[in-house]
């Protein structure tokens, strides 16, 4: 049966109330987004939108003047972008319009960018994102025009022993989070900038940044930062355990296994840290080369670990000294950590505390502490230079003019460190003072002159 209207004014409500109605099935089909972060990194910018479900989206550059525009369908934008800062970034200011089907989101720029989109599914912290990459159009030009730079000819005179300090995590990679809220992100490029210091105020060494602000950079690319761009004798990433029972605690440090991990905890941590490039969004060829690159590695990687486990028990030793160390150990542990895979150069990854426990999260926060894990960590590595020092660097002009030194490490015996370094076991006795052969683990030896 159909019923007909003859009212006007009957007919213009039922009108207007079935075009309320539509507006409001609209407007609640709508995706809110009411989170956006910015990160800015050497090269380039990125902008986070949290996303509650996926969204379509359209990215147009336009020129004279140059702008990019973000178009967000079916989405409303409950978020003051206004309130991020990208005054060192490219961008010159960020307009939003709404629209009855759309938000659209303006850049105006200072200069042209290559632009690429992203949408990342759920991972860990994160829910669904779009991720908007905007890459300096300078450093672009300068990769493609400049020719790859020759490796330098070791010079002649005395050089400094190279320290790179990896801070993990950074951008979109939080890290752990302890109880009140503490990223690991943060905690650990405090602690690497505290390390930076030290090392540049050491004789003998100087130390390069992987990354120096909040920003990520992908696991491949830290190796190569470290090797390919600043040739470090050693690699040091520096991280903030975490785990379900609040009570672990202590400090510890692992180095790379290609044969698998030594304990399941490491084996954890490893998969843990390998997973990074999947929350901070790196994309899959950048994927792709970390695989290819590890392989490569696994076949040359002998001769480096055996230094890095060297390392790392210096380290740990020191280690022990500032702050307790996690299950009361001093084993260096061993897993597959992807940051750790290369094969020319000696790495080790610290974990400077459980971030998860509430008194270590306060020690982590505290300026003092982090200046001692760094000062404990520096100890370790001037150990090891002075144990393995390159040639023509301070280090081994040290060891010519004053003789070698040895740490004792467990199961030396004075007749294997003699025979090793082709001196006498009395000439040992003689330079150090000793009456008998009785050596304990942690002490340093004086080596004379063979």
């Amino acid at each position: 049966m159909t019923t007909r209207i003859h009212n006007k004014k009957t007919v213009s409500t039922v009108l207007f109330t079935l075009a309320a109605l539509c507006w409001s099935s609209l407007a609640f089909a709508q995706t809110t987004i009411d989170s956006v972060r910015l990160h800015r990194a050497p090269d380039h910018t990125r902008i986070v939108f949290d996303l509650p479900a996926p969204v379509d989206h359209k990215l147009d550059k336009l020129a004279n003047p140059d702008r990019i525009v973000l178009d967000l369908q079916d989405a409303a934008l409950d978020f003051d972008v206004k309130t991020l800062d990208y005054a060192s970034s490219p961008i010159a200011n960020i307009r939003v319009g709404k629209h009855t089907d759309k938000t659209r989101v303006v850049l105006d720029m200072n200069e042209s960018v290559r632009t690429r989109t992203n949408l990342l599914k759920p991972i860990d912290p994160h829910g669904w994102r779009l991720v908007v990459d905007l890459f300096d159009k300078e450093l672009q030009t300068a990769k493609a025009d400049k020719p790859k730079p020759q490796k330098p000819a070791e010079p002649k005179a005395q050089r400094l022993m190279v320290v790179a300090i990896d801070a993990g995590h950074g951008g979109e990679d939080p890290g752990a989070r302890g109880p009140s809220g503490t990223y690991e992100k943060t905690i650990v490029l405090q602690i690497a900038k505290k390390l930076e210091a030290l090392v540049n105020g050491k004789a003998g060494m100087r130390a390069v940044m992987v990354r120096d602000g909040d920003y990520y950079v992908p696991l491949v690319e830290r190796r190569k930062i470290a090797r390919e761009k600043h040739g470090a004798d050693v690699f040091v990433s520096i991280h903030a355990d975490a785990f379900t029972d609040a009570r672990a605690h202590g400090a510890s440090v692992f180095a790379l296994s290609n044969r698998g991990a030594t304990s399941a905890r490491a084996r954890y941590l490893a998969k843990i840290a390998n997973e990074s490039d999947r929350v901070a969004g790196v994309y899959e060829e950048e994927e792709d080369d970390s695989s290819l690159y590890s392989v490569l590695a696994d076949l040359q990687m002998n001769g480096s670990m055996a230094g890095s486990l060297y390392l790392g028990r210096q380290v740990l030793m020191e280690m022990g000294k500032v702050t307790k160390l996690h299950g009361g150990r001093d084993k260096v542990e061993q897993a597959g950590f992807a940051v750790l895979k290369e094969p020319e150069m000696v790495s080790i990854l610290v974990e400077t505390g459980f971030i998860s426990n509430p008194t270590e999260e306060r020690n982590l926060r505290s300026s003092a502490h982090q200046a001692k894990l760094a000062r404990s960590v520096l100890n370790g590595i001037d150990a090891y230079f002075r144990s393995h020092p390159s040639p023509n660097s301070w280090y081994a002009a040290q060891r010519r003019e004053q003789g070698d030194e040895y740490r004792i490490q467990p199961g030396d015996t004075l007749s294997e460190i003699a025979r090793q370094y082709s001196v006498s076991e009395q000439s040992i006795r003689s330079a150090n003072g000793m009456d008998g052969d009785r050596i304990m683990v942690g002490q340093v030896l004086k080596i004379p002159r063979s």
